[in-house]
């Protein structure tokens, strides 16, 4: 491995929606070659202005590439794209998986990895289209030990922070239980509220009576002011949330434990998904109550 593989790969960037628009920003800022693709090339083509190479394919993508990053909706849009790449995988290529695909898909796409002969790193993220896009997300690493100084520069431009949580599956495992955490807070966030104008009482009373004290999170402000102010511009679609919950919810049942509180937030972000709210932000769950 030269040193300018480890100080400046080549990374080819699959996916390019709301969060990987600004990882892809991060990456090229941070002075790496970046080649991206994304099914709707529209969604890609501002990387250009960053300097970025934007292809028509993901196996043009991938071509020549040392690092492989992919950031889609789920485990079949990742399995399909970098199916789609197989024509130009290099074996030994390092596959940097940041996208939130479940203990199963995780599971499916390490064996895919496996098939073309890439390095696996599975290092979902946390943090939504803020974050990525001011290159701040907290990275949940998991995978080889050998391929951490050839992915630091790459974890290093999309992240403020990396965790390495073990082999490869760590990752996955804990951003489920991080997500797990953030949907029952957004859905008990949205009951809070709407309880507050059950009983008469303006539900900003109930974000002011929190705030400075010891149950109070910033997370609380942010989406509690979305949900009243009826600001539903998708830092983290209300779609994506579904889907996540569904992963939890599957893992966790299959691990043994049990998921209940995630099981009825879904169920809520269900009902306001099936309300038409899907597209919108995932605090849009307080428009299902």
């Amino acid at each position: 491995m030269t040193e300018a593989f480890e100080n400046s790969p080549v990374v080819a960037l699959l996916g390019t929606g709301t969060m990987g628009l600004g990882m892809g920003r991060n990456i090229a800022a941070a002075g790496l070659t970046l080649r991206a693709w994304n099914r709707t090339q529209a969604k890609a083509d501002p990387l250009t202005q960053d300097g970025a190479t934007v292809l028509a394919s993901a196996a043009e993508a991938v071509s020549g590439a040392d690092i492989v990053v992919t950031m889609l909706f789920d485990a079949d849009s990742v399995a399909a794209a970098i199916d789609q790449a197989a024509p130009s995988l290099t074996p030994g290529t390092i596959w940097i998986q940041t996208s939130t695909v479940g203990v199963e898909g995780d599971a499916r796409l390490a064996a895919l990895a496996g098939q073309h002969g890439l390095v696996y790193v599975d290092a979902p993220v946390l943090g939504t289209k803020g974050p990525a896009e001011a290159g701040t997300l907290t990275v949940l690493a998991s995978g080889p030990e050998s391929a951490k100084p050839r992915v630091a520069p790459v974890l290093d431009a999309i992240g403020s922070r990396t965790l390495w949580v073990g082999e490869a599956g760590a990752g996955t495992r804990l951003k489920l239980v991080a997500n797990g955490w953030v949907l029952t807070v957004v859905d008990g966030l949205a009951q809070s509220l709407r309880t507050a104008e059950a009983f008469g009482l303006d539900p900003a009373l109930f974000l002011d009576a929190v705030k400075g004290g010891a149950v109070d999170a910033p997370y609380l402000g942010i989406k509690g002011n979305a949900m009243l102010n009826g600001s539903y511009d998708p830092a983290f679609t209300l779609s994506g949330a579904v889907k996540d919950a569904t992963l939890i919810e599957e893992g966790a049942r299959a691990a043994g434990a049990d998921p209940a509180f995630v099981a009825i937030a879904r169920e809520h972000l269900l009902r306001a998904e099936q309300a038409g709210h899907g597209d919108k932000d995932m605090s849009a769950v307080y428009l299902g109550y």
